[in-house]
């Protein structure tokens, strides 16, 4: 039988990140994790560096065909990782 001063472990969790100011660094972790399920593997075993830094998401990748390629579609994979967030991460992505 649930109290009535109970939280669940998600809304638990949750405020804490807010608390402790981690939500963002929390974020940008994530999105660095789930790269290779929303890119495919393809891209991912290509992708050599991965970082965000100052809401800038900084990609080294070794072919050029598919950096061209990511240069065309880059506000749509930057809308696919903040929906995943759940926030605005990630603002633009610059690759090396």
């Amino acid at each position: 039988m649930r109290k009535p001063n109970d939280v669940t472990l998600k809304d638990a969790f949750g405020k804490m990140l807010d608390v402790y100011r981690l939500r963002r660094k929390f974020d940008e972790t994530s999105i660095l994790a789930i790269w290779p399920e929303i890119m495919g593997t393809a891209i991912a075993n290509r992708t050599t560096q991965i970082y965000i830094k100052d809401k800038k998401l900084f990609i080294r990748i070794e072919s050029s065909v598919i950096k061209n390629e990511l240069v065309m579609v880059r506000q749509g994979i930057i809308q696919k990782l903040n929906e995943h967030a759940g926030s605005e991460v990630i603002v633009e992505m610059v690759f090396l």
